[in-house]
């Protein structure tokens, strides 16, 4: 489980065929000290909850399997590409953004982005199965960013992003078109499934 508080921008050092077809290996540099963290342990790139299986100094490997790639956007990464990673929370941790379980819903994109005093207003596209658990005011995990949605049209939803936020993520780099992984807020989700069990 992660809050949405992203820890480091990590890139892509290698990207090689994984232990069955279909699958890919990456291998991801990072400035956080491995050293504690185990093989096995579960870390958040760009919002997918991700198993480590080796590691070594500023970098670590994962495994993602065809699933994984075709429904994330993890298939469109390469030497180069940047991530957000988040160590898993421990019990205790502050919880600064909400709960993230690293589980992609869908993958949206980047519609707009428009510089509006200090922050950037963003707007996002969402899958329309997705759309209905996105509300104004309501969390987001986008690119496992915790985000806080300030308006929705329809299948679009804004955000305002912080100058501190797009300096320790990737949205820093981002791009109109650009797709993302979408994680909507689990609450949304219960509230949904509720309502429809009251209207059968």
């Amino acid at each position: 489980m992660f809050t949405g508080i992203v820890s480091d921008i990590g890139e892509i050092v290698s990207v090689d065929p994984g232990g069955k077809a279909g699958d890919r290996r990456f291998v991801i540099s990072t400035r956080h000290d491995m050293v504690p963290i185990a093989i096995g342990a579960s870390i958040a790139c760009s919002g997918c909850c991700l198993t480590v299986v080796e590691k070594g100094a500023g970098r670590f490997a994962v495994e993602v399997s065809a699933e994984s790639l075709d429904k994330t956007h993890l298939g469109d990464w390469t030497v180069g590409s940047r991530l957000n990673i988040e160590l898993s929370l421990k019990l205790g941790d502050e919880l600064g953004g909400h709960l993230v379980y690293g589980h992609v819903d869908g993958v949206g994109r980047i519609v707009s982005m428009t510089p509006e005093g200090g922050s950037v207003r963003f707007v996002f596209e969402a899958p329309s199965e997705l759309a209905r658990f996105v509300a104004a005011k309501g969390s987001v995990a986008i690119d496992g960013i915790s985000l806080t949605v300030n308006e929705v049209d329809g299948n679009r939803f804004g955000v305002n992003v912080i100058s501190h936020t797009q300096a320790v993520t990737t949205l820093g780099q981002a791009r109109v078109g650009q797709r993302v992984n979408l994680e909507v807020d689990m609450l949304a989700r219960y509230v949904a499934r509720l309502l429809e069990h009251q209207k059968t």
